[in-house]
């Protein structure tokens, strides 16, 4: 919690000073930008927290998922018996469980509070894998969870879109003044603000994509300690034998445990990284039993 603190805190200020470098170099007096911080910062953060504040909600209407008060069947209290474990042993309080109906092999997790999280699994993982592979994907979501990934995701997509708002419209107000606009806001201003916007914006998406990738292999890690290290390359074995497009709306698909695939610019836009890699990574990793910590509560 105190590292994600610190390393939050540590990007603002490298974002704040990268901008105060920015108006030094185009010659900007950033006295006169102090409302825009604001402004950028109460719209970056706003949409970011606000999703994250709703993410369970979001995700259980736009998926229809079924949460489990009381267990109808024995599959059910499964799914149950093994988060409640899971959650023990990751040292978080236990998520509410949930089915929802897709075709695909697929299963997420969110929630804004690590003790109070939704793990859901689709009706396709339950028929077309079994216990152990069911397992492993569970302890990825967990471990999604303990290691507060929504969170830090939300904080990161703020800083990204505050990033975004000021240095768009700290460059384009010089350009307006470069072609000779001292007063007001001129088409200058308007067109580089609508062509930075669009520009930042896939640089930004491609940092969060880049961090959704690593936190994928840090979920598998822990996954794999949770359950254990062959359970989990089994399941995402079973996952690449019959990928296939995912149903999950857009809200939670960056959650779920399978992503697209794709190469050269896409793959940069990815929010998994591709099963065969992470299944490599998993084989290539060193079996200890600090995995747990690194991997889970990290």
């Amino acid at each position: 919690m105190f590292k994600r603190m610190f390393l939050f805190l540590a990007t603002n200020m490298a974002v704040l000073a990268l901008v105060s470098i920015v108006m030094s170099i185009l010659g900007v007096n950033p006295q006169q930008f102090g409302g825009l911080l604001i402004m950028a910062a109460l719209f970056g953060f706003g949409g970011s927290i606000i999703s994250l504040l709703v993410s369970k909600w979001m995700a259980k209407r736009a998926t229809g998922a079924h949460v489990i008060d009381t267990p109808r069947n024995e599959a059910e209290q499964w799914l149950v018996t093994t988060v409640r474990r899971q959650a023990e042993a990751a040292g978080i309080g236990m998520p509410e469980v949930a089915i929802y109906d897709a075709p695909e092999i697929n299963a997420f997790a969110t929630g804004a509070n690590r003790n109070n999280a939704l793990v859901a699994v689709s009706t396709g993982l339950l028929r077309a894998m079994n216990r152990d592979e069911a397992e492993a994907v569970l302890a990825h979501e967990v471990s999604h969870v303990a290691n507060g990934d929504m969170v830090t995701m939300a904080l990161l997509q703020g800083v990204l879109n505050t990033f975004v708002i000021v240095l768009s419209r700290v460059i384009g107000r010089a350009i307006d003044g470069y072609l000779g606009n001292r007063d007001g806001y001129g088409i200058g201003y308007y067109l580089g603000v609508f062509v930075l916007d669009m520009i930042f914006g896939l640089f930004a998406s491609m940092i969060a994509m880049w961090f959704s990738r690593h936190r994928e292999f840090r979920a598998d890690a822990g996954g794999a300690a949770l359950a254990g290290k062959q359970k989990m390359i089994a399941a995402l074995e079973r996952l690449a034998q019959s990928h296939g497009a995912s149903t999950l709306p857009k809200q939670v698909a960056a959650f779920g445990i399978s992503g697209g695939a794709g190469g050269g610019l896409k793959r940069l836009l990815m929010s998994h990284p591709p099963l065969e890699e992470r299944i490599a990574a998993l084989r290539n990793a060193q079996p200890d039993a600090s995995s747990l910590r690194q991997g889970v509560v990290a």
